[in-house]
């Protein structure tokens, strides 16, 4: 027999609060050999309006056999992430994803000013990893909030940077662009 449950059933199930879609950190982090200003991450951290918590999508093979089929798990794939940024006026973060973008692959010819691919052990690559943080509304004694949940996306790269649309009509409104990043695969991360 199902439980109709009352409002105080439903709050002793619930003990801590829920996560709020508007708390949250982005860490960008740029190719070392590509970007060099380091305090772009620090800017990143609060001029990037909205982002995503990762998806992944585990592929499905059918295999027949006698009239029914059985579903088997397929291969493991990572949607890109995108991100929506607030422009600042100097263009710091759009000209970072710009240059990021010419270095992978020139805009006047078939040519990259990247070194290759890049890991852990080698910054010349154009992969980066980057880092998004659910946060708690909790904050004591001044303390900064605490991380709910992290995900890091690991080589990770640019690959379409939207347009800025101008417009005289746009009064009270602040620049906006997003970026799609590609990314190899993304993993909980410890705190």
């Amino acid at each position: 027999m199902a439980v109709r449950g009352t409002l105080d059933d439903f709050k002793a199930r619930v003990q801590a609060d829920f996560a709020r879609p508007n708390l949250f950190q982005v860490d960008l982090t740029f190719p070392q050999s590509i970007i060099t200003n380091t305090g772009l991450t620090e800017l990143g951290k609060f001029t990037v309006r909205a982002a995503n918590l990762p998806s992944s999508t585990m592929g499905v093979i059918e295999v027949p056999f006698r009239g029914r089929v059985l579903k088997i798990a397929g291969d493991r794939t990572f949607e890109p992430w995108t991100i929506t940024v607030m422009n600042d006026s100097k263009f710091s973060l759009r000209t970072a994803f710009e240059v990021w973008l010419e270095a992978i692959q020139a805009s006047n010819e078939n040519f990259t000013a990247a070194s290759g691919l890049g890991d852990d052990q080698d910054a010349t690559g154009y992969f980066s990893d980057m880092m998004v943080h659910q946060l708690s509304r909790d904050v004591k004694d001044g303390e900064n909030p605490k991380t709910l949940k992290s995900y890091k996306f690991y080589n990770v790269f640019p690959s379409n940077i939207s347009a800025i649309d101008l417009d005289f009509g746009s009064n009270d409104a602040i620049q906006e662009f997003t970026v799609e990043l590609q990314v190899q695969y993304w993993t909980p991360a410890e705190e």
